[in-house]
């Protein structure tokens, strides 16, 4: 079997879940080929739109903004770990990352809650999160790169932000609204390698940016 690149990325279109209080996204025609002699399209979105990452200054302006990161928090080899089944507004313990390795060079750890499945829907709020115990777990582990394929690592909606709060004191990306994480687990489980990339726009001062998040399942 060969290499297999899998997009985990939703796509931008008007009228897709945002965050609660986010910024509406609206995607139309700005110029178009019959009348302009091209198709441009005009784009109104917020930095947290769709799948994207959170830089540490999302919830913090003492903390790194997007463009003070290694890119190597962007991409590299990923665990994926099995967190579906859980009941709506489930808690992800720490118990949940025991395949998280403790040493050696620490992996982008992505959760796979099940949770895209109910994307566009009024469950989709209702997602797992991850523990303030989870979160510092994985940081003790050396890791500094987190994705979910929810709406938040923290629950929705939320009065206090501990997994953001734990994560982005630690200088740590998040990515959130991800999809397609059953195929990659499938991958990780027939023993084949997972690399993963969540590269950002270029948005100075950012607190995140959307990515075109993708994985790539090495050959068997």
């Amino acid at each position: 079997m060969t290499a297999e690149l899998v997009d985990l990325s939703v796509p931008i279109v008007t009228g897709m879940p945002v965050y609660p209080g986010d910024p509406e996204v609206t995607v139309g025609p700005a110029l178009t080929a019959a009348r302009d002699g091209v198709n441009v399209l005009a784009l109104h979105l917020g930095s947290q739109s769709g799948t994207h990452v959170d830089a540490p200054f999302h919830i913090d302006d003492a903390l790194p903004a997007l463009d003070e990161l290694p890119l190597e928090r962007f991409a590299g080899p990923a665990v994926v770990v099995d967190a579906r089944g859980l009941e709506p507004r489930a808690a992800i313990e720490p118990a949940a990352f025991g395949a998280v390795p403790a040493g050696g060079v620490p992996p982008i750890v992505l959760v796979a809650t099940g949770w895209s499945a109910h994307w566009g829907t009024g469950a989709y709020a209702a997602h797992p999160y991850l523990t303030e115990e989870a979160a510092r777990l994985l940081v003790e582990r050396g890791v500094r790169t987190v994705g979910v394929d929810a709406l938040s690592v923290d629950p929705t909606p939320a009065e206090d932000f501990p997994a953001h709060r734990v994560l982005c004191g630690a200088h740590a990306v998040i990515a959130e609204n991800l999809t397609g994480l059953d195929r990659v687990l499938a991958a990780q489980v027939e023993g084949r390698a997972v690399e993963v990339w969540l590269m950002p726009l270029r948005l100075p001062a950012a607190d995140g940016a959307p990515v075109r998040a993708v994985a790539r399942l090495g050959p068997l």
